[in-house]
């Protein structure tokens, strides 16, 4: 072919892909209506966030608005360097993946083969009961406040294998129930280098973030790391202002991944061509975790697998300090949202899915059911404590603002019918059979039974038998609990005294969740348990009084 014809056809071409882009390209109506959304974050005295859309692995739109560093007057970039959260955890997932591809370790090998320090418990938990949050461990941040770590302290792998070794109990059996938690992730990170020889660090940048040009994403190691155009993490001073709000953390696999939109733009990509790690892998972590009975729990590898307004959807958010994080995939459209914000007030998950609102609202569908109104009398009959025998937790609910809601918290409750409620816009679904029984249903498939407490609250006189010192060995601490202006408070070495409030009986509730008393055969108090979403039954013994000692007397005797 003659060279002047070659090219013609060159151009051609060009401007025949050009010509379908252009058609397919998103008007810039829709940028507009992005930078809608997050106007009330393009502040130059306020941190705001990132976010970035792509289409069929083609960067769509990126911008950044506010401030990624307020001492230095830096504003948010679409290259500005965010922790990423529990975002991480996909990419320790798939870490796992790639050892198991090269048979060097199996999902159903028992996490004690890798990490023999844990206890031995009574049934196996694998690396999958890990991966798919069905391993029933305790959650490793809840251990090591209840030994006596702060906020703002250093933690290390060391610490979190600490607390996991001391442990007796676990929440359930393994692959009886699902719940979040970040223990398993920090051990999958574990067992990544103990089996490659690598930091989990090193070998994600060498398998993962290197061959998929993700030049701006690591694992930090070092809470003194610092980062080139890095966002800090806020939250909000009283009084106003704002106040750095950021992990100190030392180790990794549940969270610590710094990474920007773009990057992880390239890495959502990954999960629809599997340029790294091929189809069968990325099949695998996006396939969802099931429980021993064959339910299906809507998690697979580090992503959540729930769908969104009737189309399949692959995500993580993530919230850690003042980071707030969210990345959205939807396969069958191959669209991306990442959003990534440094400010602990603002809501990066609902943010993202109000983008994908704006890309793809021509194929949404509305889920949330209609609202059924209830007259107050009718609201404030279901009002009061309920507790889980399934997880001894307790959830508090009154009649504020003519609307039920949880104590302490501003979400309204919807009324549905059926005896039905959804907190606010979410699809959760809290479901009264009676007045008195109460079931909830969040993200998980693990429903929880809750009943009313209707034990009378102890008086005043009677909180003094609650009075006194207990003991765990599984975090090596003691714990002192006192009344105080006529209510019990527990407290324990540098941590801030927790009041507890009366729930009914032996029971009472406060910042660390549900706190029970237990009792003796002979009645009297011999302990106590502590319960929350991510932790359950964790026990304190009551230690016994020292009998005073008498003086002698003249005589010897």
């Amino acid at each position: 072919m003659p060279r002047k014809l070659l090219v013609s056809s060159f151009l051609f071409a060009a401007l025949t892909c050009a010509s379908a882009l252009a058609a397919d390209t998103p008007p810039r109506g829709r940028h507009k209506q992005v930078d809608a959304l997050f106007s009330q974050w393009k502040s130059k005295t306020a941190p705001g966030c990132a976010v970035g859309i792509s289409r069929d692995g083609v960067l769509d739109y990126a911008r950044g608005y506010g401030m990624a560093d307020l001492e230095h007057d830096a504003p948010v970039t679409p290259r500005s360097v965010f922790s990423i959260a529990s975002i991480s955890k996909q990419f320790t997932a798939f870490s796992i993946g790639l050892l198991a591809q090269e048979g060097k370790l199996s999902l159903d090998d028992d996490i004690r083969k890798y990490v023999p320090e844990l206890p031995a418990y009574a049934k196996t938990v694998t690396l999958a009961h890990l991966m798919h949050h069905t391993n029933g461990l305790r959650e490793q941040g809840q251990l090591l406040n209840l030994a006596g770590w702060r906020g703002d302290d250093v933690s290390t792998e060391a610490d979190v294998l600490w607390a996991l070794s001391r442990q007796r109990g676990v929440n359930f059996e393994p692959g009886a129930e699902v719940l979040y938690g970040n223990a398993a992730y920090t051990l999958l990170a574990v067992v990544v280098r103990r089996v490659s020889g690598q930091s989990l660090q090193a070998f994600a940048h060498e398998r993962i973030f290197k061959p998929l040009g993700m030049t701006d994403t690591r694992f930090r190691e070092d809470h003194t790391e610092l980062f080139s155009r890095r966002a800090w993490g806020y939250t909000s001073r009283d009084g106003g202002g704002w106040r750095l709000s950021v992990s100190n953390s030392d180790h990794y696999g549940a969270g610590n991944l710094f990474s920007t939109v773009g990057d992880l733009l390239k890495w959502e990509q990954n999960l629809l061509d599997a340029r790294v790690g091929g189809q069968a892998l990325v099949a695998l972590v996006r396939t969802s975790g099931r429980l021993n009975d064959g339910t299906v729990t809507g998690y697979g590898g580090g992503l959540r697998l729930m769908g969104y307004r009737g189309l399949d959807m692959v995500s993580h958010d993530g919230m850690d300090g003042g980071y707030r994080t969210e990345a959205l995939l939807f396969p069958a459209q191959r669209v991306a949202v990442v959003t990534l914000c440094n400010s602990g007030l603002i809501d990066a998950s609902v943010l993202a899915r109000k983008v994908a609102d704006v890309y793809l609202g021509a194929h949404l569908k509305e889920e949330l059911p209609p609202v059924v109104k209830m007259a107050e009398t009718e609201l404030s009959a279901l009002a009061g404590d309920y507790w889980s025998p399934l997880t001894d937790e307790v959830v508090r609910l009154e009649l504020k603002d003519g609307a039920l809601r949880q104590i302490g918290m501003p979400t309204a409750f919807v009324p549905m019918g059926d005896g039905a409620f959804r907190p606010g816009e979410s699809m959760h679904v809290w479901r009264f059979s009676t007045p008195r029984e109460l079931s909830i249903r969040d993200a998980w498939p693990t429903t929880r039974p809750f009943v009313r407490v209707s034990e009378p609250k102890p008086t005043a006189s009677a909180l003094a038998a609650f009075a006194g010192q207990y003991r765990s060995d599984e975090v090596d601490m003691t714990y002192t609990v006192r009344v105080t202006d006529g209510k019990l408070a527990i407290r324990w070495p540098r941590r801030d005294e927790v009041v507890l409030e009366a729930v009914g009986g032996d029971r009472f509730a406060g910042s660390l969740g549900a706190v029970t008393f237990t009792r003796a055969a002979s009645g009297g108090v011999d302990g106590l348990t502590i319960s929350n979403r991510r932790l359950r039954r964790f026990r304190a013994e009551r230690l016994q009084r020292a009998e005073p000692v008498r003086a002698a007397s003249a005589a010897g005797n």
